[in-house]
């Protein structure tokens, strides 16, 4: 301020410090919330669900193609909702309880960040698992609820105490395996033929599916944990990763995506007529070599945290893509 004047500076400081004091708008408070409860879904597995979602009843169309009718599309939405909504439920009820683990591995995460209230949380968990129930058992019969609720079960106890399975690595990734490969595969092509008026069969692609990606879902059970050494350490919780080191629990799960991928060639070798091998030979030949170079980058890079994490979203990549070729082999 000079001879009781304000400047041209000061004028931009004093506008800037009452815009950084100011009360967010209610446009501004409506984003944030929208915004910590995509973080709080944890989007990358629920593109994994509907990935697996919508591949499995393409898979069950395109095998039934004289049998499709619109009205069943509403179904599918609601199919598909529902299981974002135990998507949903299970990885919110296991932040509730990770807080303190959270705000050591994954600070960014909405109630670790102090972003989305614990009271708030519960009330998003405790609808998804309403919403989802009531979905599955007005439209899906007896059967479907009883596998959904299954499903909401194996995820509370994973993260609620005093079970809290979590603790107990061989637990935690038969749960996980169990969730996300069986139930998940076996439960949307079930419903789907029985949308289509059908009895339950297996057919080769489905069953290769359900154990490839039970297989494959094991292994997310067990390299999840690489980037949280330090909190789970720090908080006693028990894994692969702090029982063996980070090194060899990434040579595990890249030995394992690599049975995973030789045993997808074998297959289309030996069962021409099950599958497509012209696709499902080099598909599953060039992820398995891409897995290869990604775990020797991990290896160059000296398991620095940055480079786990990389590997650790890498290999999700690796699911979205067998489920993206599923529909065509």
């Amino acid at each position: 301020m000079i001879g009781g004047k304000q400047t041209a500076r000061e004028r931009d400081a004093c506008s800037q410090a009452g815009a950084a004091g100011s009360e967010p708008t209610t446009v501004q408070k409506i984003s944030s919330f929208r915004d910590a409860c995509w973080r709080f879904l944890r989007p990358h597995t629920i593109r994994g669900t509907a990935l697996g979602s919508t591949a499995l009843v393409s898979r069950a169309l395109f095998e039934n193609s004289h049998l499709i009718k619109w009205s069943l599309l509403l179904k599918a939405f609601s199919g598909l909702f529902a299981l974002i909504c135990g998507n949903g439920y299970i990885v919110g009820i296991n932040q509730i309880y990770d807080i303190g683990i959270d705000k050591v591995n994954k600070p960014y995460l909405p109630i670790a960040a102090g972003d989305l209230s614990v009271q708030s949380a519960w009330f998003l968990v405790i609808f998804f698992a309403v919403a989802g129930l009531s979905i599955v058992s007005l439209n899906f019969g007896p059967f479907i609820t009883s596998l959904y609720t299954l499903g909401l079960f194996l995820g509370t106890i994973y993260s609620v105490p005093p079970l809290r399975m979590k603790r107990f690595p061989v637990a935690a990734f038969l749960i996980i395996a169990t969730v996300r490969g069986f139930l998940l595969n076996f439960g949307v092509y079930y419903a789907t033929r029985a949308a289509l008026g059908l009895t339950f069969e297996w057919s080769y692609p489905v069953a290769f599916i359900t154990s490839f990606v039970t297989l494959f879902a094991l292994v997310i059970a067990i390299t999840k944990d690489l980037p949280d050494v330090e909190g789970d350490r720090k908080y006693q919780i028990s894994t692969f990763a702090t029982k063996l080191g980070v090194r060899n629990i990434a040579f595990l799960g890249s030995g394992l995506l690599l049975v995973n991928y030789i045993a997808a060639i074998v297959a289309a070798i030996y069962m021409p007529q099950a599958f497509r091998s012209s696709l499902m030979i080099p598909a599953h030949t060039i992820l398995a070599a891409s897995l290869i170079f990604q775990t020797w980058l991990l290896e160059q890079a000296n398991y620095t945290k940055e480079a786990i994490a990389g590997y650790y979203r890498f290999i999700w990549n690796l699911f979205y893509s067998e489920y993206i070729i599923f529909p065509f082999i």
